[in-house]
This record gives C-alpha cells, sequence and structure tokens, in this order.
C-alpha cells in the first residue's frame, strides 16, 4: 500500500487565522485510492522550514501532496522550496506561461511581469493543468536515498482551483501509477451511548489492538462513541467480508449501547422508532437551552411524529403551563416528583401520545433540588417513569450528554414497546 503526506503551506494557516480544509478533504480522497495517509505537516511560508519539511517528507512516504504557495507573490515560495529540496533548478515551460497570459488576456487585463513566475517548475516536473487559474501544479518524481522512488504534486490552496486539478490530472496519474496494485480502503461507522469511552472499551475483546486487521478507533464527540471500522481490500465486497465478524462482535458485546450505523444520529433513530411505533412525540425541557427542541425539528425529519416542545428557563415556569391545582407549587418537589407530574399532565394537555421531560440543572437555584443528579421524565400511554444521571463533567457537554440522556432513555423504552399494528 502506498503511503502519502499532506503538506499545507501558508501564514495563515500556522496563525491560526484560517482553517486548513484542504488537508481533509485530500486525506479522503487518498482514501478512496486506497492510499495511507501518515502524516499531516502544516509549515509557515518560510524558505528555510518549508525545504526541510519537503526534504524530510519525501524520506519517509511515497507521495507528497501539497497545496498552497503556487501564487505569484513574494511570499509563495512552493515551488523554490520544492526546487531546493529537491536539488533541481527552476525553469520556464513555455506552454505554462502561453496559457497564464491567454488567461489575463480573456479577462481583459494585462498581466503583471511578476505572473510569470508561475510558468516556472523544478526541472523534470510535469505541469498539472489549472483551467481556470494562473497557478498551474508541479508533479515530480524524484529518487531519494535508499529509496525507490517518491511522488510530489503541489497543487494551489484554492479549493476550488484544487478540486478540479485533482479530478482532471492528479487523481488519473496517481491511478496510472498504481496500476493492478490498487486497494480500496472501506469504513464503518457504529455510534454508541450509555458509558464512558474506557468502559466500553473494556467491553470489547482487544478489538482496538495496535497492528489488528480491520482496524477500530475510538472518539468522542460529545458523549456520543464512535468506533471506526477500517478494512482494505482489493474491492468494497472485500473489505465489507472483512469487516463483518467485528461488527458482529461489537453487536453481540455492546447490545443495546448500539443505537446506529453510519451517519445516524440519536435524534434520527427515535424519529425511525416514533413512525415504526406510529406514535407520536411532545417535549419539555429545563436548562438544555431547547437542545431537544431543535435536534427533533430538524427539517430534514419527517415532521408528524413530533409535534413541538416546550422550552423553560426556569423550574418556577412549569406552573404557567397550564392553570391545573396539579402544578401548583412545583418548585417546592423534588426533581423526581417535579419532572413526572409535568409529564403525567403534559399527556393530557399536548393531545400527544409521549412526553419526554427534561429537568433543571442541580445547579439552578430557582428551585429546590435534592441532589447533583439531572432527572428526566417519561409519559407513555399509560406508562410514567423517571431517570436520573449525574450531572458532572466538562461543562462545554453538560447540556448535549443530558439531552442525549433523556433521548436514550426514550429509544430503550421505544424498543421495548411492540408495534401498534400489533397491539
Amino acid at each position: 500500500m502506498l503511503t502519502a503526506e499532506i503538506v499545507a503551506i501558508g501564514d495563515e494557516l500556522t496563525s491560526g487565522q484560517r482553517l486548513d480544509t484542504n488537508s481533509q478533504w485530500l486525506s479522503q480522497q487518498l482514501a478512496d485510492l486506497g492510499i495511507r495517509v501518515l502524516l499531516h505537516t502544516t509549515v509557515a511560508d518560510d524558505l528555510e522550514t518549508g525545504i526541510q519539511c519537503i526534504r524530510q517528507a519525501l524520506q519517509r512516504v511515497d507521495l507528497v501532496i501539497c497545496t498552497g504557495g503556487l501564487g505569484p507573490t513574494a511570499d509563495d515560495l512552493t515551488r523554490e522550496t520544492i526546487a531546493q529540496a529537491t536539488d533541481r533548478p527552476l525553469q520556464q515551460d513555455d506552454d505554462a506561461l502561453t496559457h497564464i497570459e491567454n488567461l489575463f488576456r480573456a479577462r481583459k487585463r494585462e498581466m503583471p511581469a511578476r505572473n510569470t513566475i508561475q510558468a516556472m517548475f523544478p526541472e523534470g516536473s510535469l505541469v498539472v493543468p489549472n483551467p481556470h487559474g494562473s497557478a498551474p501544479g508541479i508533479d515530480l518524481t524524484i529518487h531519494p536515498e535508499n529509496r525507490q522512488s517518491a511522488r510530489i504534486f503541489a497543487l494551489p490552496g484554492v479549493p476550488a482551483e484544487m478540486f478540479e486539478m485533482w479530478e482532471a490530472t492528479v487523481q488519473p496519474r496517481i491511478l496510472e501509477q498504481i496500476g493492478d496494485q490498487r486497494t480500496l480502503t472501506v469504513h464503518h461507522q457504529i455510534k454508541c451511548f450509555g458509558v464512558g469511552e474506557s468502559d466500553l472499551e473494556q467491553m470489547l475483546p482487544d478489538l482496538i489492538a495496535r497492528g489488528r486487521q480491520p482496524t477500530v478507533g475510538i472518539t468522542v464527540s460529545n458523549a456520543t462513541i464512535t468506533l471506526r471500522i477500517s478494512a482494505t481490500g482489493t474491492t468494497e465486497a472485500d473489505c465489507r467480508n472483512l469487516m463483518q465478524e467485528t461488527i458482529d462482535t461489537i453487536h453481540n458485546c455492546l447490545g443495546d449501547l448500539v443505537f446506529a450505523e453510519g451517519e445516524l444520529e440519536l435524534h434520527h433513530v427515535v424519529h425511525n422508532l416514533l413512525r415504526e411505533k406510529e406514535l407520536t412525540l411532545a417535549t419539555i425541557e429545563c436548562g438544555t437551552s431547547g437542545l431537544l427542541t431543535n435536534w427533533l425539528s430538524e427539517s430534514s425529519l419527517e415532521a408528524t411524529s413530533y409535534r413541538g416542545g416546550l422550552v423553560i428557563r426556569q423550574p418556577s415556569q412549569f406552573e404557567q403551563l397550564w392553570n391545573e391545582p396539579q402544578l401548583a407549587s412545583l418548585t417546592s418537589q423534588t426533581a423526581e416528583q417535579l419532572v413526572e407530574t409535568v409529564a403525567q399532565q403534559g399527556l393530557e394537555q399536548l393531545a400527544t401520545d409521549i412526553v419526554l421531560v427534561l429537568g433543571p440543572e442541580p445547579t439552578d437555584q430557582s428551585w429546590t433540588h435534592d441532589d447533583d443528579r439531572i432527572h428526566y421524565g417519561l409519559a407513555i400511554r399509560d406508562h410514567l417513569s423517571c431517570k436520573s444521571s449525574p450531572f458532572s463533567g466538562h461543562p462545554a457537554i453538560l447540556q448535549a450528554r443530558s439531552a442525549k440522556q433523556a433521548l436514550n432513555h426514550l429509544r430503550l423504552t421505544l424498543l421495548s414497546l411492540p408495534n401498534k399494528t400489533a397491539d
């Protein structure tokens, strides 16, 4: 399998003024070709640093893809960097220069003399045409010490130009180089919720061990744990077959902790279950800034199952929802009593099959709380339940995790219910 390094060049990247999305996109394209990206490197517009960076990259991988630094200004140093790093003098390509001149002529502009530099290439390079820009790319193969060969491509940092040049020229040239040795890398995601990352890893039998095939990676985002299974083979079917035993093992070990595969999120799964059970849902939440309502109201989801949500800023506002004796003096109740009462009353008032209530944060001083947990109540048909979870951890994810804990309680409850047609 070929290996690659992506080198993003520019002061705007190293200073943090601009986010490097080019490297992410290029990694995805290389993975589709069965090429493993080993490194992402970001380097400033500094000649000596860039030369060291390119020399090191050409010694450790088969393929180096650079973006940025091909413009005509004094801080665009990529062509000079590659020339010095490979000991190849810059030479003018007349066809490239003609293209640049014609581009300015078509735009009814006089070409500045400085743009001539964009037609200069390290000796032995192939030109990567740039149909709609003045910065042609560089394609250079060299033979480093103790290695058979290494190849470097340099592309503009402008995404639209880079995309076009990759599709039209770079990808076909790489495929030609790979020939019959091409492999595919296929990825599969399994989404989990309900335990911590280290606890989940312990439930799996050495699946995340280094050097294992297929590989299994684990990442956490807003309390959702994603297991990423990757397999390499000659066809997609081969990759899927290689992954299947690992996928089955994960499901067998984790059970209902797995809520989805692929790109689905927890609220998508809840929507699908509501549709399958032919049930409708309303939400009432306090302390999570309307996260449940926001997620469940996504325009891409069917609106028929979710009737809407009430977002309360303080527990005292619960009493103002309906003029009912059951809601009097709610703030004197415990958190469990509060969410149970609101859920039960909401079921009667909101004309829906299910009401999910997510209680106030225990840090809220506007009510009498009895512990450091956040409570969520669920009223469905003749069933009323209340659960709670610790309200602790990093402040940045507390609200998202609390909302997902309530949604996950609803998901598990829905899984236990028969379909409406089977009643």
